[in-house]
């Protein structure tokens, strides 16, 4: 007899690994809100590691690749702006919209799941 309602094991060693690759690049890109240059470290490592893992990770790593290109389009578009006094209010959205993407990749992250739509580019 087969219990249904039994949760699946503890993922892999190496599936934990990748997970935390995930995780540190999610963070990365909460720093770099500080510290500009952490978001190319981990868009660097998306690139690199996304190749060579499972499929609902490989979600993240689209998710993340995205994230980067579409703040930086967003920050170029601020920045052009900052002359017309909006862009640094676009600059603060730009945080909040980087802080919730980052969240809800962590979160999504957390219960083992992919990103719902890694291609959209609102949340």
């Amino acid at each position: 007899m087969t219990d249904l309602n039994k949760t699946p094991g503890p993922r892999p060693p190496s599936t934990d690994n990748q997970a935390f690759n995930v995780k540190i690049i999610y963070i990365l890109y909460l720093v770099s809100i500080a510290v500009g240059l952490t978001s190319i470290i981990g868009v660097v490592m998306a690139y690199i590691y996304k190749d060579n893992a499972p499929d609902w990770l490989r979600s993240h790593y689209r998710y993340q690749i995205r994230t980067f290109w579409m703040g930086f389009l967003y920050a170029v578009i601020a920045g052009l702006l900052t002359a017309v006094i909006i862009g640094f209010l676009l600059f603060l959205g730009i945080m909040v919209w980087l802080v919730v993407r980052c969240i809800k990749g962590m979160q999504c992250l957390e219960r083992g799941e992919p990103v719902p739509d890694p291609e959209t580019w609102w949340i």
